[in-house]
């Protein structure tokens, strides 16, 4: 049963009689049972919630940042007219709009209700019932049930680093010898012959083909395609610090490390699927938390945000001797191995740097890391005496990373430390770099 603002109001009321009776024990129970007598009749007149069939449509997925409509019919199977309200129960995270709905339903009549969903957390958004609230004509009394109606929308990484995209693909043309022609690389192969121009390497000259013709000929190079590039992502502990500033909602505290990794991620696999290379990813902590081998080119990205979207931050340490073991069990062939973790000195040190050279030593390996902005600016500050120890906390913390990204370089690994927001195109950037110079 439900009682609404309505019987309190008349109840309220009620005391005025009563004060003013002689007898107010007889008052009291004479208003009492009219009362009751009032919310029974209206509650048994209201429609019956256990009548009423609901049934969910709607968007499955969506981009976080971008609005989702949750469809919901509702089908009126009783002999009586519904009015009163309903509830979809989403979780807190998805910003549900409006939260109730001023519902009235005619008998065998379908209507369609529809709640705005603005979500500000990666994932799937589950809403495992609604509830329903059935009022009487008096407007005093009614019954409420909820329906196991359950549904899930899965909110998909935004991929903001899209937009630079188009200026890297710009460049990748460039390399693969569609406007200047390349020079010979260690991981370039031979394309095709033409005549020499001024300014060409004359170590590219072919003599064979030059002694059949007139013309002195070059040979030109493109990288090699079909490389592989296999994108370890790290969900230990240290990827749920929240850094930069969070550009899809209102949360000041900035997006978890993980997530901008992601989008590094994304880039880099859009990036490679165009330069013909296959793309693999692994997300690791003590286990193997999604993986995505095999996939088609066409497909890719489409696998990649399907597999990216439940992932969370696991608050314990990461196992790099597993992770390590994951990559090798399977990657077979000489591959490029980018792996998104934190430049943590402590986690490093006893972690990942005493198993490293056994990728190293068959792989090529990146080493990519978001660095803190707000590290940065407290490294300046000097107004207070506060300020002063944060900056000389900031400075020591700063001198760690350098350190450890040093010790990764002198072990053959490359090392990209950028902040949130320039960590995907410094990326990007260091795979075409690689594809350039004929290193991948």
């Amino acid at each position: 049963m439900v009682l609404t603002g309505r019987t309190g109001l008349i109840a309220l009321v009620g005391v005025l009689p009563i004060a003013l009776s002689p007898w107010p024990a007889t008052t009291f129970a004479v208003v009492l049972m009219m009362l009751l007598a009032t919310v029974a009749v209206d509650m048994a007149l209201a429609g019956s919630p256990r009548a009423l069939q609901l049934s969910r449509a709607g968007d499955t997925s969506a981009r976080l940042g971008q609005p989702v409509n949750a469809v919901l019919h509702v089908q009126n199977g009783g002999s009586r007219r519904f009015r009163g309200a309903l509830r979809d129960a989403w979780p807190p995270s998805a910003c549900a709009d409006p939260r109730a709905h001023r519902l009235t339903v005619k008998s065998s009549e379908t209507v369609t209700v529809t709640t705005q969903l603005r979500p500000v957390r990666r994932g799937d958004l589950r809403s495992e019932a609604v509830t329903v609230r059935s009022i009487g004509p008096l407007g005093l009394a009614g019954r409420q049930r909820s329906h196991p109606v359950a549904g899930q929308v899965r909110i998909l990484p935004p991929f903001l680093s899209r937009k630079h995209l188009p200026s890297r693909l710009a460049r990748l043309r460039e390399i693969d010898g569609l406007l200047p022609v390349l020079i010979r690389g260690q991981g370039t192969e031979f394309d095709s012959l033409r005549e020499y121009v001024v300014g060409d390497d004359v170590r590219s000259i072919d003599w064979r083909a030059t002694a059949r013709r007139a013309d002195v000929v070059v040979r030109t190079w493109r990288p090699e395609r079909d490389r592989r590039v296999v994108i370890v992502l790290d969900t230990g502990r240290t990827s749920a610090g929240r850094v930069g500033v969070d550009p899809t909602a209102r949360d000041p505290g900035g997006w978890p490390r993980l997530d901008w990794s992601m989008d590094a991620a994304l880039l880099l696999a859009a990036l490679a699927a165009r330069a013909g290379d296959h793309v693999d990813f692994l997300a690791h902590d003590r286990l193997t938390r999604a993986a995505v081998f095999g996939a088609s080119r066409t497909e890719l990205l489409a696998h990649l945000v399907e597999a990216m979207a439940p992932l969370e931050p696991a608050l314990i340490e990461s196992d790099a001797t597993a992770m390590v073991a994951a990559v090798q069990r399977r990657v077979r062939r000489t591959a490029l191995v980018v792996l998104l973790t934190d430049l943590n000195a402590s986690a490093l040190d006893e972690g990942l740097l005493p198993v490293l050279p056994q990728l190293s030593a068959k792989h090529k390996v990146i080493v990519a890391a978001v660095s803190d902005p707000r590290v940065d600016e407290l490294a300046a500050g000097r107004a207070d005496a506060a300020q002063v120890y944060d900056a000389a906390a900031a400075e020591r913390a700063r001198n760690d990373r350098r350190t450890i990204a040093s010790r990764l370089r002198h072990k053959g690994v490359e090392v990209v430390d950028a902040p949130p927001e320039d960590l995907a195109p410094a990326l990007a950037d260091r795979y075409l770099a690689m594809k350039a110079t004929g290193r991948l």
